[in-house]
């Protein structure tokens, strides 16, 4: 059974009783979107309590991300913990270097405060811009390794949007990304990168590991890993993990939203001290990816057309995705295109959900049955749309917290949206309400909870609206008739013809025109 060992040095006593090796476990997550201007600051970092080493583990244990798979995997490979310091922001765009310098010190800092420790299990997202490194998570771990030594293992978590570079790639002892896209493997990620770790540790393995990198962007709306084209590659990775040779194989289709230049899929296999392997298989997996690029060709509807293909269906509800307003992407959150569209096309059986806390306020004013009029959404940048003015009145006020305990993107469990107001817009009746979730605090629309605390039952609407790509469809393609991929503007547009990219390595297919 793994003990937890307190956060202070003369915990050194108590290691001297235990033959487990000390592991400290901590993490700096981020999914940062270069075009977006509102910088990411050190007061929107959450950092998770630490208080006795027991609580902090049992505490990390609930959810279902790889931090809770870090406990879970210790207990059962024979590992000690220390936990440190983790933290993560909701994806916005560059993290400023304020914030980037004080988190990195304080991980720092607590890491030189342990006991003796023999490893480090590390969660970093991959996709994180920094205002001076364009790819912050390297040198973090550049950092770490500055500190803890050329040969101290340090095995690296990342999401399945990580933008994978050699440099992160020769710092780490191992580096395992998340398989499945939605993110529903986090916990398990967390598990395998702790039996690494023990393996490591014990001296049974000597992991080397190759990166391979097809000259691509892997569009957003094709990296749904449980369908073709990605389903048969994430499949070829599970499959080689049974070869008692190969420790881990990660396929991440990368972030196109950072302007970076190792953005794009790739493929990192480790090995027990198998070069060659490593490398082989790296590269064929990545020619695998290369061979999909027939099967990635955009034709998407927009705004308008979507909305009315959601009102002639047969079948309800249905769900659009309003990709460019992916607020697990770095967007704002506040996106009118389809308010706009469901509003002058009379839709009816709608729940949208908008970023606008001084509509919230209007309506908290207004008090539950009060009127509401005014404009909404539009207001944090130029990029998603004008405010629509909306008339109503409020439904219900609610604090905005919620409760996922269902496996779902990212394995979160606790949510907050903040002070939210449910507005019943004009053109409601009895059976189809219109309603317009107004929240205070941007919260990515991985949980059907964001809706249903709020005693809103989406299965008796007849439209559902999530900001997001491929992040929300666990939580809606069970309850969804059909889902529609929406083609709408924003900083997290599919389309990348709609940005300028200045640093990515040129060419690459999905973003420059092919050669005859």
């Amino acid at each position: 059974m793994t003990r937890f060992l307190p956060l202070v040095l003369c915990a050194t006593a108590a290691l001297a009783q235990t033959h487990h090796p000390l592991i400290a476990v901590g993490g700096i997550k981020h999914e940062s979107d270069s075009f977006n201007p509102a910088k990411t600051g050190l007061h929107d970092f959450r950092i998770r309590p630490v208080s006795t080493p027991e609580a902090t583990l049992a505490e990390w244990a609930k959810a279902k991300d790889e931090i809770s798979g870090f406990v879970l995997g210790a207990r059962q490979y024979g590992l000690d913990l220390y936990p440190t310091l983790v933290t993560y922001a909701t994806p916005r765009g560059p993290v400023t270097d304020e914030a980037f310098n004080y988190l990195t010190g304080e991980l720092i800092r607590r890491l030189k405060a342990a006991p003796h420790l023999d490893g480090l299990l590390l969660a970093l997202h991959g996709a994180m811009v920094e205002e001076t490194y364009p790819q912050g998570d390297p040198e973090i771990v550049r950092r770490l390794r500055a500190v803890l030594g050329p040969s101290f293992p340090i095995i690296v978590t990342h999401d399945f949007h990580a933008n994978v570079s050699q440099q992160i790639v020769d710092e780490t002892t191992a580096l395992i990304t998340y398989k499945q896209n939605p993110h529903l493997d986090t916990q398990e990620r967390g598990i395998q990168a702790a039996r690494i770790m023990s393996l490591v540790v014990s001296g049974r393995v000597k992991p080397v590991q190759a990166l391979a990198k097809p000259p691509m962007l892997y569009n957003i709306v094709y990296q749904q890993t449980s369908r073709p084209p990605l389903k048969p590659i994430t499949d070829e990775s599970r499959r080689l993990e049974r070869n008692p040779k190969i420790l881990a194989v990660s396929v991440p289709g990368g972030y196109q939203y950072a302007d970076v230049p190792a953005m794009g899929p790739s493929v990192i296999v480790v090995t027990d001290n198998d070069p060659e392997l490593a490398k082989r298989e790296a590269k064929r997996l990545s020619d695998m990816l290369w061979d999909t690029r027939d099967q990635l060709r955009l034709h998407l509807p927009e705004a308008a057309e979507a909305v009315r293909q959601a009102m002639a269906s047969d079948r309800f509800p249905v769900t659009l995705m309003d990709m460019g307003d992916n607020v697990g992407g770095g967007s704002a959150g506040d996106s009118t295109f389809l308010l706009a569209e469901l509003l002058r096309q009379k839709a009816q059986g709608w729940v949208m959900t908008i970023y606008d806390p001084q509509a919230v306020q209007a309506a908290v004013r207004a008090g539950i049955g009060g009127s509401f009029d005014m404009p909404v959404g539009g207001k944090t940048d130029k990029f998603h749309g004008d405010p629509v003015p909306v008339r109503g009145r409020v439904k219900s006020l609610h604090d905005g917290k919620y409760i996922e305990t269902e496996v779902r993107h990212g394995g979160g469990r606790y949510f907050d949206q903040g002070l939210t107001a449910v507005i019943e817009v004009e053109g409601s009746t009895p059976d189809l309400l219109n309603l317009l979730v107004l929240n205070s605090h941007r919260v990515t629309p991985d949980s059907l909870q964001q809706i249903v605390s709020l005693g809103i039952y989406p299965e008796r609407q007849h439209i559902l609206i999530a900001k997001g790509t491929i992040a929300p469809r666990a939580a809606y393609e069970p309850i969804a008739a059909k889902i529609i991929p929406v083609d709408t503007p924003g900083l997290t547009a599919v389309n990348p013809a709609r940005y300028t990219f200045k640093r990515v390595r040129r060419p690459l297919f999905g973003l420059d025109p092919e050669k005859p």
